[in-house]
């Protein structure tokens, strides 16, 4: 007589980014999925990036596991990848957020694992650089973003959205005059934005500089100034794209890169050594029949795929580019 199959077998498991294996034991993963469902929630008037998480998972089921002008193998697969799940965290409770967070990063990082984390706001770099900052030494920054988000705090040891790369910076956590702000445009809320930044010996690439100088030159640079060994903390904001193919976001600002652009763009860190990978301010009250978060799960995979040919570089092919 056939044995009736278990609820198992006849139930799915949590959804997870792409359909990866859900769980904490990471023996054997190259990277790891961390969600981090957090928002300051004191935006003016966009307060959402708390859900960005669960909706780049339900955006990631549209993403294929091969693509294969890079490789003859499912990516996912090959890095072993694992999605953790979410840190229990209280949006707008940023101190326990931060401690929370700062400790789910850094038990990926000494698993041997390059956590991909989903946000949440900007503001959760700062975590996620003090954790992988204190295991990588000499890390360096790309910050892909319309904003630097390093500006300086309305009082010392408040943070928001826009403060994470000057606390990173005064912390001595990374090297600034080796990090790059690539994207940089739109208006502010003050004067002085840029020139902080720069006091703090940041390489500010605005947006309008991109296009001039084309993003084969400017990429060419960025990896000559960082080589092919140094720690790199890749942190995209979803708000480096133009709103009329990311909505979704909480600071939107016209003029932003195309899908194109930055897909060529993230394609260009090829080979380097990426720690850490933040894809950000996804929020979905905001997009667009969920046009931000599928973009952001597309980053995601291509971020993956970087990571990836670090790890085979036998294996993997690289891209055809616009030659620069």
């Amino acid at each position: 007589m056939a044995t009736a199959p278990s609820l198992k077998d006849l139930c799915s498991g949590p959804a997870t980014f792409m359909g990866v294996p859900s769980g904490t034991a990471l023996e054997g993963a190259a990277a790891a999925i961390l969600g981090i469902p957090f928002d300051m929630g004191a935006h003016a008037f966009r307060v959402g990036a708390r859900q960005g998480p669960a909706s780049i998972r339900e955006q990631s089921r549209l993403i294929r596991h091969w693509n294969p002008e890079f490789a003859d193998f499912p990516v996912a697969a090959k890095l072993g990848l694992v999605d953790a799940g979410d840190v229990r965290v209280v949006p707008g409770r940023h101190p326990e957020a931060f401690a929370a967070i700062e400790s789910a990063v850094g038990a990926i990082v000494d698993a041997g694992a390059v956590p991909i984390t989903l946000g949440a706001d900007g503001s959760i770099s700062l975590p996620v650089i003090r954790a992988v900052a204190r295991r990588h030494r000499g890390l360096a920054v790309i910050h892909i973003d319309s904003h630097t988000d390093s500006a300086v705090p309305p009082a010392p040891g408040e943070h928001n959205t826009g403060t994470q790369f000057h606390y990173a910076a005064v912390e001595e956590l990374v090297d600034t005059t080796a990090s790059w702000h690539i994207g940089v445009r739109g208006t502010t809320y003050r004067p002085g934005g840029y020139a902080h930044t720069e006091e703090l010996g940041y390489r500010i690439v605005t947006m309008n500089r991109l296009m001039v100088r084309g993003i084969p030159t400017v990429m060419r640079e960025v990896r000559e100034s960082l080589g092919d060994d140094r720690p790199v903390y890749l942190c995209f904001d979803m708000d480096a794209f133009d709103p009329s193919c990311a909505p979704g976001v909480c600071a939107p600002s016209w003029g932003g890169l195309s899908a194109r652009e930055g897909i060529d763009l993230l394609r260009r860190l090829h080979g380097m050594n990426i720690v850490a990978v933040d894809v950000n301010t996804v929020s979905p009250p905001h997009d667009v029949n969920g046009m931000a978060a599928f973009l952001a799960a597309n980053v995601v995979f291509e971020s993956m795929m970087v990571v990836a040919a670090r790890r085979f570089p036998d294996e993997v092919r690289r891209f055809e580019l616009v030659p620069g």
